[in-house]
């Protein structure tokens, strides 16, 4: 049956105008539509290719998926050598080399541009016509793995290139980074600790492991993304220098790293790489130093390459994070859902500017596997804003007086059966009365984002716990003053400011609340798509298995977990409690305040304020936060350093405040 015209036309509008908007929401976080925009669209796409097979195409929106699994992975030969990079770690070493591009150049004047090195997987993306048609993993340097299906799963890699200047390259051979973020690197293994899988030992082997997987279908569930750096092959469009290109590729849909700079002298390269040395923690990503390039590429093809590196770069990368120490003890920490979870006790040591004194050992499986024992000599890692944990031991140092760690059969903190489910790597407590649940539940409820109870800590926890203040979450708004004046010896001010706080928190949206209850498999994301959803709570707890798995983010495990938490009968009791003290939001009731209905947005690094803490003012006066700026926007706040958001702020016309004109507007 041949392909009406109006229909063919109708499928190309379509995956352009979705092209654009990936490329608005995943390269420069400025959507312009809503996700129900967005998705009847994509719907209306994957319905006519459905009815008309034949259009179907390797670049259309609705293939980042679609792939079967593979076998195995085929070589790909790399038609110009993926390079390695020198090291420095020196000032001194890095003007060495500095020194040596000068003399080969003679007295030509050299300017650098310096980039974060990330710490991922690197690859390469190959172009034809401006169609994305074969990507391959660095390998050995010359050849990589065939990883195209897989890639194609990351939001941000575009599957056809935009034009520029009304054409696209014939030929674009793209280097690049696959990458995990830090935040997302703790969430995913937050849920494979909860459902008894092992965990990934950071960011970097996360990406690696979600990249090569067989099936496509898994990494297309992981939280990958991509910036890109260099070039291979390239024709039909000209780029001269590192700084052009990354002007170009942006242009061209591709992400790069916007924390790139040029740097014109030495004094200016070591400059930036202090800055980015003191913003090392406060990057979404794991970095693990700066690669400095020379700008111009045809100095570049004089400079050449010695062994398998380059002379026109180099990494110059950040102090060490990881440090030796020993382990003193290992003891076994229980969780809100009942998980034992091994922990060194070590002897205090600095990493990276941190001194860490414990570091987790995930499960029995791990302490196994890395066989670290009490008394042990250790490597520990600490990276960025991910918990310390032990890399391996240095069996060689043993004296013989060391002690192989034994999980306990009893709970250490109640004196109940330990049982390690089928399937599961995770030993478990099942007594849903253990004290250690129990404060660890509070803890999560009170947490910061959850119902955000600040001054409720864990030595004040401990504390109500032990003296049967607190035997269950409800108990926190049966506190009176004298309460704790008695437990805690707080001065009045305190007692009263941490009750408001309590009483505070009763107005919470309804996503914080679900969240807070620490339902097992509900992470912040999902407890915000469950909260669009249901208008309440109640609602909520009669859902079906159907209805959840219909919603965006929630798979057939995290709605079974639903439902069975609302079926148990102590679950359905403290959620009663909790209503009749007051806890009952309801989704989309803004507060009253003198905020009511404005919408802001934050960008930059504000002075005195936390990004929570102002967010959370305008919570409280009956603000809404945003996280992209539309034309629904009514403030955006603008820090030190701040984001394309700016940008957008002023192509639209919105307000941009300071941090001073927002304390002055709400009254802080």
């Amino acid at each position: 049956m041949a392909v009406p015209t109006e229909v063919r036309a109708r499928v190309e509008a379509l995956r352009a105008e979705i092209r654009r908007h990936d490329y608005l929401y995943h390269v420069l976080d400025r959507p312009e539509i809503t996700d129900a925009e967005y998705d009847r669209m994509f719907r209306e796409l994957v319905d006519l290719e459905a009815r008309y097979p034949e259009l179907v195409t390797p670049d259309s929106p609705t293939q980042r998926a679609g792939a079967p699994p593979a076998a195995e992975f085929r070589p790909v030969p790399h038609a110009l050598p993926m390079l390695s990079l020198q090291n420095c770690f020196r000032d001194e070493e890095l003007a060495e080399w500095h020194d040596r591009v000068r003399r080969l150049l003679g007295e030509e004047q050299v300017e650098y541009v310096c980039e974060p090195k990330l710490d991922g997987l690197s690859v390469e993306l190959v172009y034809e016509d401006g169609v994305f048609v074969v990507g391959s993993t660095r390998g050995d340097g010359r050849v990589g793995e065939d990883v195209t299906a897989n890639l194609r799963t990351i939001r941000q890699l575009p599957l056809r290139l935009f034009p520029v200047n009304g054409s696209v390259p014939r030929l674009l051979e793209v280097r690049g980074e696959v990458y995990m973020e830090k935040a997302a690197f703790l969430r995913l293994n937050e849920e494979r600790a909860r459902r008894g899988e092992p965990e990934f030992a950071n960011p970097r082997n996360a990406a690696a492991g979600s990249l090569r997987q067989l099936d496509p279908a898994i990494t297309a569930r992981r939280p990958l993304k991509l910036f890109c750096y260099h070039v291979g092959r390239v024709e039909g469009i000209e780029i001269r220098s590192q700084a052009q290109l990354l002007t170009t590729f942006p242009s061209l849909g591709l992400p790069v790293n916007p924390r790139w700079k040029l740097g014109r002298d030495l004094p200016e390269v070591r400059a930036y790489y202090r800055e980015l040395l003191a913003a090392r923690d406060e990057v979404p990503y794991a970095t693990d130093g700066m690669v400095v390039k020379v700008n111009d590429f045809s100095q570049r093809e004089r400079l050449g390459e010695i062994a398998r590196a380059p002379r026109w770069a180099i990494a110059y990368k950040f102090p060490a994070e990881e440090a030796l120490t020993r382990v003193r003890e290992i003891v076994v920490q229980v969780g809100r859902t009942g998980a034992l979870t091994p922990v060194a006790h070590l002897d205090p040591v600095e990493v990276s500017g941190v001194t860490v004194s414990r570091a987790t050992l995930h499960n029995e499986d791990e302490v196994r596997r890395k066989d670290v024992r009490v008394g042990d000599w250790v490597i520990v890692r600490r990276a960025g804003e991910v918990i310390p944990e032990i890399v391996r031991a240095l069996p060689e140092r043993r004296t013989g007086e060391e002690r192989e760690f034994q999980m306990p059969e009893l709970c250490p903190a109640c004196g109940g059966p330990v049982v390690r489910p089928a399937g599961e790597a995770t030993h478990r407590c099942e007594n849903l009365s253990c004290p250690a649940r129990i404060k660890e539940a509070i803890l999560h409820y009170a947490s910061r984002r959850a119902a955000d109870i600040q001054g409720l800590g864990e030595k004040l926890v401990d504390r109500l716990v032990e003296t049967g203040l607190v035997a269950r979450i409800s108990d926190l708004y049966r506190l009176r003053r004298e309460d704790l004046l008695a437990v805690e010896r707080m001065g009045e001010k305190s007692a009263q400011n941490l009750l408001g706080e309590i009483e505070r928190s009763k107005g919470m949206s309804l996503a914080r609340l679900i969240f807070a209850l620490g339902i097992r498999h509900v992470g912040e994301r999902v407890a915000e798509f469950l909260a669009e959803r249901f208008p309440s709570l109640e609602a909520l707890s009669h859902a079906t298995v159907e209805e959840l798995t219909a919603l965006r983010g929630v798979g057939p495990q995290i709605a079974q977990s639903i439902v069975s938490f609302f079926r148990n009968e102590e679950n359905q009791r403290l959620i009663a409690e909790l209503a009749a003290v007051g806890v009952d939001p309801r989704a989309g009731e803004p507060q009253a305040g003198p905020l009511s209905g404005k919408v802001f947005v934050f960008t930059g690094t504000l002075g005195g304020l936390t990004r929570d803490e102002a967010q959370r003012l305008v919570a409280s006066r009956g603000g809404r936060v945003a996280s992209t700026v539309s034309r629904q926007v009514d403030y955006v706040v603008a820090g030190e350093n701040p984001g394309s958001k700016l940008d957008r702020a002023r192509e639209l016309g919105i307000p941009v405040l300071t941090e001073a004109e927002f304390r002055r507007l709400i009254g802080y």
